[in-house]
């Protein structure tokens, strides 16, 4: 709390990261004289113990940027030539109110499309509390579906464990074998490094499987470079190496797990002769680790969000939560599988679903450019930026030319998605507004006092919708709560964890054992057991047994092929998606946009180390630096994400190439599923 002083004038303000990464680091602000003078991570904190990333080291930097948004504005020149005037609060809710008005009565509610994103995952002002969507509720405006991220591998492990939940990141300390898998560690989430590391001090051996050599790879024991897409292959082939040495845990299966016989069948048609030939990893490597799996308890798996970005990564994450169901890893601390811990947080989340007047739609996050059709007639975004961040960037970029289509956006930066609006409304940034988080890869709860007061005009989320409520003379007394009474609701689910003791200690434990193992008295799933096949499944039209379910890229020829190369988008080390694409000192330190090509396949299109390409196939193209290294196998490129298209050669980035097709759970987004070509720029 602001109270807690050091000395004089100076105050130390105990705060969280808000950003999209696992770790959601515990913080400290220094304040001297109304003034944040420093940022480091919480020492106290166990899961953060002090340290911050590369990226949110400079976020105090950030917050006095000289292009911060501080003021309303209205457009004044064509759509996308981000030409404004800067006008009063008043002026710009009198705008929006009538302009909402208008539309319900002549369109209904369902014609305002409330596109939230991840730009902070805050329970009172981001995403994972729906910010704001009481007041759409009370609009009747069309639902958002936020599945950008993590929905497909969500899905999947919910059809084998009956929930998306698992290890506590921190038992990886107890871990004897660690498969990071399609996870860079090092640059998404450094602060579980820590319990590898404490891991391998006792002995552990840590794999990494990605199909870039990532600095994550470079300090693992053995690396395995797969194929984009193919890793329920991959994962089938482990376990059949675990049959073959007679390893799997008759016991665990007989008395926790379903559809075994069934499981082991599908398991016998994929040799680690016939993973290879699929994944591309030497066959003698694959043995080697199946053995490693067959005889090392406990194992602990790290499987995060980027590998499930494909047509099949629903199935991948099945598959991969079917191994601890096999080896019975699932009965250690350090065994079994970490993708999120979201599902564990027992907070009371209540959008307020019953001020809806009427049944509505749902509008898909990654399908923008489709459903921003003309029933469409307001779209509101806040905490995202989808010229930068969503597939099928042209074609968005068309969409939201529309002169009929009214736009709002709550920014605290001129992106490339400001360009487009009609109306901008300056957003608080994490040191200026009071939040309440949970880690996604860890077991905490972390509060977020405000340290300083927010400069210019710039309203917290919740200020602006409370706002913008009495404008338009709604009394519904949900809509008018202020930011502690949104904390008590939300803390109703927990309480052994009051809000006094966060705000006091700035984090709290789950009220879970430590060590947490998970699923001790039975799995969530309709049978109480880990399900390696699924009724559910088979209602909704997949198979009903986990199965390799390849990508579109994956499962498509080289003769049938357009464009001959996969392309995958990993996470920047010094970008969060888009945040950070603006600030000068992290677009020196990424070194402009670059694409990572194999020597065999630039040779032959004649393309040299650092020089300009263009990127391209039928959705469109983007121009990158050629970095050609061995870190990405022949047949692969990957363009790191993050840069603005309005700051980067040519004004686009490499979501103008990915394509708006769904995974195969969840309609998740494809970014590492995509088919093109590359020649010099």
């Amino acid at each position: 709390m602001r109270e807690r002083k050091v000395a004089g004038m100076e105050l130390r303000v105990l705060g969280a990261c808000p950003l999209d990464c696992p770790d959601t680091c515990s913080w400290e602000v220094t304040v001297r004289d109304g003034q944040a003078v420093s940022l480091r991570g919480n020492r106290e904190h166990p899961y953060t113990r002090g340290a911050l990333c590369v990226k949110v080291n400079r976020y105090l930097e950030y917050t006095k940027a000289d292009d911060r948004i501080l003021h309303p504005l209205r457009r004044v020149g064509p759509k996308g030539s981000g030409r404004f005037e800067r006008i009063s609060w008043d002026e710009a809710l009198s705008v929006i109110a009538d302009r909402l008005d208008e539309i319900v009565r002549e369109h209904g509610g369902e014609a305002i499309w409330p596109y939230q994103g991840t730009g902070t995952l805050g329970f009172i002002q981001g995403e994972s509390g729906f910010a704001g969507r009481r007041f759409w509720n009370a609009l009747g405006a069309s639902r958002h579906d936020l599945d950008i991220c993590s929905v497909a591998g969500n899905d999947g492990l919910r059809l084998t464990n009956g929930t998306p939940a698992g290890m506590d990141p921190e038992t990886f300390a107890q871990s004897k074998l660690i498969l990071l898998w399609g996870t860079n560690t090092l640059t998404s989430g450094h602060h579980l490094w820590k319990f590898i590391q404490d891991a391998k001090a006792n002995g552990a051996h840590v794999v990494a499987i990605d199909p870039i050599r990532t600095r994550t790879a470079d300090q693992a024991d053995t690396y395995l470079p797969i194929r984009p897409g193919t890793d329920g292959a991959l994962a089938l082939g482990l376990l059949n190496v675990v049959l073959e040495e007679g390893a799997e845990d008759t016991a665990y299966l007989e008395e926790h797990t379903s559809g075994w016989a069934e499981f082991k069948a599908e398991i016998l048609k994929y040799p680690a002769a016939r993973a290879a030939e699929i994944t591309g990893i030497a066959e003698e490597d694959i043995r080697a680790v199946g053995v490693r799996l067959a005889h090392t308890r406990p194992t602990g798996i790290r499987a995060t969000m980027g590998l499930q970005r494909h047509e099949g990564g629903g199935a991948a994450l099945r598959l991969i939560a079917c191994i601890p169901g096999v080896t019975g890893d699932w009965r250690h601390p350090g065994g079994g599988v970490a993708y999120s811990t979201s599902a564990h947080v027992p907070l009371n989340v209540d959008p307020h679903w019953e001020l809806l007047p009427a049944p509505v739609r749902t509008l898909t996050m990654t399908r923008l450019a489709d459903e921003l059709d003309k029933s469409v007639k307001c779209l509101w975004v806040y905490a995202a930026n989808p010229l930068g961040s969503t597939s099928d960037q042209n074609r968005i970029r068309t969409a939201m030319l529309r002169d009929d289509l009214f736009t709002v956006v709550m920014e605290q930066f001129p992106t490339d998605t400001v360009d487009y609006a009609d109306i901008v409304l300056p957003a608080t940034m994490q040191t200026e507004h009071m939040d309440l988080h949970h880690g996604y890869g860890h077991m905490y709860l972390v509060w977020n006092e405000p340290a300083v007061e927010a400069p210019g005009e710039a309203l917290s989320t919740t200020e602006t919708f409370r706002r913008l409520a009495r404008h338009m003379g709604l009394t519904e007394p949900s809509l008018h709560a202020s930011d502690l009474e949104i904390a008590e609701e939300l803390l109703t689910g927990t309480p052994h964890i009051t809000l006094e003791r966060l705000r006091k200690q700035g984090w709290a434990r789950l009220d879970v054992a430590e060590p947490f193992v998970p699923f001790t008295d039975g799995f969530p799933t309709p049978s109480g057991r880990l399900e390696f096949a699924s009724d559910q499944a088979e209602r909704d039209g997949l198979p009903r047994v986990a199965t390799y379910v390849p990508s579109f890229t994956a499962r498509t020829a080289p003769s049938d092929r357009a464009y001959p190369l996969t392309m995958i988008t990993p996470a920047s080390h010094t970008f969060l998606n888009t945040t950070f694409g603006n600030n000068p000192e992290l677009l020196r330190r990424s070194k402009g946009p670059r694409v990572m090509v194999n020597a065999a396949d630039a040779a032959p299109r004649g393309l040299v180390d650092g020089q300009p390409a263009r990127v391209f196939n039928h959705n469109g193209e983007f121009t990158a630096q050629v970095e050609i290294t061995d870190r990405v196998r022949p047949g692969v490129i990957a363009a790191p994400k993050g840069h603005w298209p309005k700051l980067s050669p040519g004004g686009s980035n490499p979501n103008a190439t990915v394509d708006a097709r769904n995974s195969d759970m969840g309609r998740g987004a494809v970014y590492h599923d995509n088919l093109v070509d590359i020649t010099p720029a």
